[in-house]
């Protein structure tokens, strides 16, 4: 199959890595939001399983991966436990935490569009599927908080741009049957790098013009 990039002990384990962190950034936005531990924990699992989920009954890959390995519905909830006793620790290494986010952003955008191409479908719907893999759980946890979903908002560096970029390159290597394992860590780490210069050079998609030629205000 062509999901099967990476064996199954090295995909579970990055799988379980970027939950992990995904999970982490949902704890971090229940803490600053006043939430309870019930609260930390839901949003930590949504953020970190929200995309796979949403991909899965997409492409009716059920019952959902999620819910039938339950290593990847304790995981979110052991970082929601992280959070709840040591958040201003993690707050203190947020940087880090972004930075294995757009490790995970990659990941799953790679392996979302490979899974969804396996169930039959089009590269178009592919690479929506990717996109929706990586960033599908922080727009869940953006909503349930109460907040504008960070990847439409302008005043935040891009998000859902890299792993459209990463999806693209996957469903361009499986058209010319070349993704594997090494061109498929090459595609996630393009995603992962177009993410980290976002972060670090606050690019940001452009805004609507109006026909003046002004933008178009913030607000």
């Amino acid at each position: 199959m062509t999901s099967q990039i990476f064996s199954p002990g090295v995909q579970q384990t990055l799988d379980l890595i970027g939950i992990f962190v995904f999970a982490l950034s949902g704890g971090l936005m229940a803490v600053r939001k006043n939430m309870d531990i019930f609260g930390i924990c839901v949003l930590a699992e949504v953020t970190a399983l929200g995309g796979g989920v949403m991909r899965d009954l997409v492409i009716g890959a059920t019952p959902v991966v999620a819910f039938t390995n339950m290593g990847y519905f304790s995981t979110p909830l052991l970082a929601g436990l992280v959070v709840y006793f040591l958040h201003p620790e993690v707050e203190r290494i947020n940087r880090a935490v972004q930075t294995l986010d757009a490790m995970g952003l990659g990941l799953f955008c790679v392996t979302g569009t490979a899974k969804a191409h396996d169930y039959g479908l089009g590269s178009v719907a592919s690479v929506a599927c990717g996109m929706l893999t990586a960033a599908g759980g922080g727009v869940i946890r953006d909503v349930l908080a109460h907040e504008s979903p960070s990847l439409l908002r302008w005043d935040r560096e891009i998000y859902a741009v890299p792993a459209l970029v990463g999806a693209t390159l996957v469903t361009v290597l499986i058209a010319e049957r070349h993704l594997d394992a090494w061109t498929g860590t090459l595609a996630a780490a393009a995603a992962f790098g177009m993410r980290m210069l976002a972060l670090k050079y606050g690019w940001r998609a452009p805004r609507a013009w109006h026909r003046n030629g002004s933008r178009t205000s913030e607000e």
